[in-house]
């Protein structure tokens, strides 16, 4: 099967039979209010995606804001919780699609990664370790905190607080969060590996990538991959198609089946296109579904 499917996946996902799915690879929405696909929340808070003088002014990547602007109310802080009752409404289904011994690789972002985590572990997965993606580049939005004192003509507080800012560090790593299904109780893991293909990881495929992953001990679960031109301005947040072959090849093998609910552009599914494998993606946005056919041959 080599298909993309237009829809929203949470409802896609039931048609997919029990124990058909080798691998599911997926950049799942943040719940961070990035844009409005990414609102997973019920927070009415009237600052939300909306934009700040200076964002209007600089043309800056962040177009709109994701946090509420005059501190957090109690709306604000069901955030995390709403987000964690989203990923329960698919998580069950992705458990139920893979094969035992299968692995779920995740992009849940720093801030909502942990409730993914536990959404995932209470669906019956077992978490199994945290990637770093250690990108090349990542905006830096924090704000001088003098700078707002200028703004009020407070020039006294503007001295005191000189080299300070408000906001994040710069975000120059991802999470991958890796899941497994577990293999039937009473057999062993290379019983599994002999049954499904499944359950080990190819550290051969990883020492081929030296050229990725230069200075870092064998094995290492900290990935080096560099953005090329390609793998921007399709999607506001694509991943490069090098750092999904690693992953596919890390736990798969040929003609195996990738599955991801939340393809976007297609990334994913280009990457197994390019590793011979077969796919299935899901994407209920028709602009990125028509994106995804497109990079795939198939519009």
């Amino acid at each position: 099967m080599r298909e993309v499917w237009l829809g929203d996946s949470i409802q896609l996902i039931r048609q997919v039979e029990a124990e058909s799915v080798d691998l599911i690879l997926s950049d799942i929405p943040y719940g961070i209010s990035f844009e409005e696909w990414d609102i997973l929340h019920g927070n009415t808070n009237t600052a939300l995606l909306g934009a700040s003088p200076s964002q209007r002014e600089s043309g800056s990547i962040f177009k709109s804001r994701g946090k509420p602007l005059n501190g957090w109310s109690q709306a604000d802080k069901q955030i995390p919780l709403e987000y964690y009752g989203w990923c329960m409404q698919w998580a069950p289904d992705w458990y139920r699609v893979l094969k035992p011994g299968a692995s779920c690789f995740v992009f849940a972002g720093r801030r909502m990664a942990h409730r993914c985590i536990c959404a995932l572990e209470d669906a019956g997965f077992i978490f199994k370790d945290m990637l770093a993606w250690e990108k090349d580049f990542a905006a830096y939005r924090a704000q001088r905190v003098s700078c707002v004192f200028d703004r009020r003509g407070d020039t006294e507080n503007s001295r005191k607080w000189q080299g300070w800012k408000v906001g994040n560090l710069r975000p120059l790593f991802e999470p991958v969060l890796w899941f497994m299904k577990p293999y039937p109780v009473g057999g062993t893991l290379t019983d599994n590996i002999l049954k499904h293909g499944l359950g080990a990881f190819h550290e051969e495929a990883l020492k081929s990538m030296t050229d990725l992953n230069k200075g870092l001990e064998a094995g290492s679960n900290l990935l080096r991959v560099q953005t090329q031109k390609t793998d921007r301005g399709l999607h506001p947040a694509q991943k490069p198609v090098k750092l999904m072959e690693i992953l596919i090849e890390l736990t798969t093998v040929e003609n195996q089946r990738v599955l991801d609910p939340f393809c976007g552009c297609g990334t994913t599914l280009v990457a197994a296109k390019n590793l011979n494998r077969q796919y299935l993606g899901m994407e209920r946005s028709e602009t990125y579904y028509r994106e995804a056919l497109k990079r795939l041959g198939k519009s």
